[in-house]
């Protein structure tokens, strides 16, 4: 089974604030691109590796 393209994941190139990985996401999964963006943020506050996944998808998730 295929995908069509516009329900890849891919990282969003026109609507990028870094790399696009946040905007892909919200893209892929019908998110807000901000909410999600404020999300990792906040999220970043607390202990974990976030910074080390987000690096690890725009490494990962081709551009579109």
């Amino acid at each position: 089974m295929t995908v069509p393209a516009n329900q890849r994941l891919r990282r969003d190139s026109q609507n990028k604030v870094i790399a696009g990985v946040c905007a892909g996401i919200a893209r892929r999964y019908g998110l807000s691109r901000n909410g999600l963006r404020l999300a990792f943020v906040l999220s970043c506050v607390l202990p974990g590796p976030q910074f080390i996944a987000y690096l690890l998808l725009w490494v990962l998730i081709p551009a579109d």
